[in-house]
């Protein structure tokens, strides 16, 4: 069989861009490009900022996966600019003043967000601060965290400052009841009991549209622990009545953000990306094959046969393919929450309708294996989006399954320490996964590969 020969480009090395690498480098050159030299699991670096040592369970070097594990290439450095119709990417790399442009045959953008939704950069506690434009503005300029060691002496010097807060009985307001909100409020909780704290969300509830029986039993541990909980409560921080009503009339000692998403997109043309959206837009525009768009619908990046080059897969897209005047209910694809099932799901279908699009253009094909023509696999909402856990410290969790796109739907499944259990064998298999372990390969391989699909929107014999 002859070496291959066409290039796939993989902007992001998260989660997503992990899956495309391991799906296609054995039948394309493939090339990851990120501005780190880490992987981080995300879902768990919450718990990192409490207990420091648990960084190592998160985290690996990318270099000796991808390219000593993987065999691929890996490129540290922060795409600037992406063509669409030249096919190239401008790249900086990390150790080099002069900037480089590289060229492809595909693309997959799977880059990412960030969270902190009122901050000019994104920037958050939850994931690192990257991009050369926004680390000279942040609130910790004199940390790199592009390096791994930048990272954990950023985790290290916030677990400081939480302890010092903690010897003094400070009090914490933690902005949103989401699971983020949750999860680190409950971290704090356990790892630091001296804290006075207090959580609000403008919801009714915590775990915004989640099912009522999960909220409840996460609003009752917190009352149990002390947790003062304020719901149908807007953040204003200028308003002396707000901190009446949440009893902090003198304010906190500390507040944390824990609301929403923030696109980092800023390598591609606004006329790629969304006008609206959380965090006040700028999400990757796609139709239901992942494709790129512009705004008029149009694709991006298409060959001389009209077949897509670059896709969009995770967290850095819209998350949605609309209709107009239409409900949610029936757009093509309804809103996905920014979680890591999806965005890997979304992986395997852009990596299927490259090979295919490849197998047509320059193998001749036009039948698959089966017999079946071979054509471009659209995107469903996947089940999976629907599972959410979340952590109540380390001993407590609460496991929903079967929420979508609509309010309260879902049902918690999974409670108490079972779920507390589950949740740590999940980060420890698919941080394996991601470093291309083979205990993690063989637990999750077949849930994104199943070869037939009963229910949840995607076709009968899979992809």
């Amino acid at each position: 069989m002859p070496p291959p020969e066409r290039r796939v480009l993989i902007v992001g090395g998260s989660f997503a861009g992990l899956c495309v690498a391991r799906d296609l480098k054995d039948e394309f050159l493939v090339t990851i490009v990120d501005a780190k030299e880490f992987f981080e699991y995300t879902p768990g670096v919450l718990r990192a900022y409490v207990k420091p040592k648990h960084l190592d369970a998160l985290t690996f070097t990318l270099q000796p996966v991808i390219e000593g594990r993987m065999a691929c290439k890996y490129i540290w450095g922060e795409v600037l600019d992406l063509n669409g119709s030249e096919r190239t990417a401008t790249i900086q790399p990390m150790f080099s003043e002069a900037k480089e442009t590289i060229d492809f045959d595909y693309c997959v953008i799977a880059a990412g967000c960030n969270f902190g939704v009122f901050h000019k950069w994104g920037e958050s506690l939850w994931f690192p601060t990257i991009h050369a434009a926004a680390r000279p503005e942040g609130s910790w300029p004199h940390l790199d965290e592009r390096f791994l060691e930048g990272r954990r002496r950023h985790i290290l010097e916030e677990y400081g400052a939480i302890q010092k807060l903690s010897d003094k009985a400070a009090s914490i307001l933690v902005v949103g009841a989401g699971f983020i909100g949750v999860e680190w409020v409950t971290e704090l909780q356990h790892f630091f009991p001296k804290l006075k704290l207090t959580i609000i969300d403008f919801l009714p509830q915590c775990l915004g549209p989640l099912p009522a029986k999960a909220a409840a039993y996460c609003s009752k541990y917190m009352d149990k622990h002390g947790i003062k909980q304020f719901y149908n409560t807007k953040y204003d921080a200028n308003s002396p009545e707000f901190w009446r009503k949440i009893e902090l009339p003198s304010r906190p000692d500390k507040e944390y953000v824990c609301i929403g998403v923030k696109a980092s997109n800023y390598f591609m043309p606004k006329d790629t990306l969304s006008e609206k959206g959380p965090g006040g837009g700028g999400w990757i525009l796609m139709n239901t094959s992942l494709a790129v768009t512009n705004r008029d619908g149009k694709l991006w990046s298409a060959d001389e046969q009209g077949y897509p080059r670059i896709f969009t897969v995770g967290d850095c897209n819209y998350g949605c393919v609309e209709a107009p005047g239409q409900k949610p209910d029936d757009w093509p694809i309804p809103p996905i929450p920014k979680i890591s099932y999806p965005g890997e799901e979304e992986a395997v279908i852009a990596c299927r309708n490259i090979v295919k699009i490849d197998h047509i253009q320059h193998h001749g094909a036009t039948h698959d294996f089966f017999g079946n023509p071979l054509k471009i696999s659209g995107m469903h909402w996947p089940w999976g989006a629907g599972m959410f856990a979340t952590s109540l410290g380390p001993d407590d969790a609460c496991f929903v399954a079967g929420a979508n796109w609509q309010k309260n739907s879902g049902l918690m499944c999974v409670w108490g320490s079972p779920c507390a259990v589950q949740k740590e064998i999940i980060e420890a298999s698919k941080v394996d996964e991601c470093a291309f372990g083979i205990v993690g390969r063989l637990i999750w391989h077949f849930v994104h590969h199943t070869p037939v699909h009963l229910f949840g929107g995607a076709p009968r014999w899979g992809y």
